[in-house]
């Protein structure tokens, strides 16, 4: 007699029935995906077909107008201390008036983390992301990259199990930016970290993901999943010469044409 095959791992985060309409408008219809714990799923498509929209719903920041919003197994009714979000504009999520230090230990200050332990957790955070160097710097001092390196160390220090991202890197130069994509894909292969990231950049979306979900707009709606069969570690110069990098990206590239015909 054969063994019983093991039962699929839970979503940890899950998406059913989800329906969204802002003054009578649908902007969502249809929603049903499942994201499992590691994984790093990339979410493209067109301006205005709910990117946004869907992770605000994931971060517990945006209640659906119908369907659940499900994390381990329970419904999503507001921001939850396991999940961080690492936002577009990180000019605007720092805050002006703390060092780099200081923003880091904002959150351990709402953890309750004890005084005397915050400088050494910060200063490992900080090294983490290259940032050792610039503790007692004011963001305004800082580099985009910077700041967008300091926005992601804060979001390290309160270790969460997913990270919602999004367009985190839209505004960086190509170089800053395929450096702190190289970050990222080091620090979830160190932690173990889920990842929701939302992004217009096709090659970003391939070169980072385990899965790219493909949205279409006016409501908007899943339209298409496609696994991405790279091997890990990813590189910069070597990835994006891969027959099945290639292949991906002339599908996605259709694909978003074929949205705006």
């Amino acid at each position: 007699m054969s063994e019983a095959a093991a039962p699929a791992e839970p979503a940890l985060i899950a998406f059913r029935g989800i329906e969204v309409a802002f003054g009578g408008k649908p902007i969502l219809t249809g929603i049903d995906l499942d994201m499992h714990k590691g994984e790093f799923l990339c979410v493209v498509g067109p301006s205005g077909c709910g990117k946004t929209t869907l992770l605000r719903l994931a971060a517990g920041l945006l209640p659906p107008s119908a369907g659940r919003v499900l994390y381990e197994g329970h419904d999503i009714v507001g921001p939850q201390r396991d999940v961080a979000v690492v936002f577009q504009d990180y000019s605007d999520a720092l805050l002006p008036w703390r060092t780099a230090s200081g923003n880091v230990s904002l959150v351990y200050e709402t953890l309750g983390t004890p005084r005397d332990e915050r400088a050494d957790r910060i200063a490992s955070v900080l090294a983490r992301v290259g940032l050792a160097e610039h503790a007692d710097k004011y963001p305004s001092q800082l580099s985009g990259g910077m700041q967008q390196r300091l926005q992601i160390a804060r979001c390290l220090a309160q270790e969460p199990k997913v990270w919602l991202m999004d367009e985190p890197f839209g505004a960086l130069d190509a170089i800053t930016r395929q450096s702190l994509q190289d970050e990222i894909l080091r620090i979830v292969a160190d932690t173990g970290t889920t990842v929701f990231f939302v992004t217009h950049d096709l090659e970003e979306a391939i070169y980072l993901g385990h899965r790219v979900i493909a949205m279409k707009p006016h409501p908007g709606r899943i339209a298409a999943t496609y696994p991405v069969d790279l091997p890990h570690p990813r590189d910069q110069r070597t990835t994006p010469e891969q027959p099945e990098f290639m292949h991906l990206r002339r599908v996605l590239l259709e694909f978003i044409r074929g949205t705006q015909t």
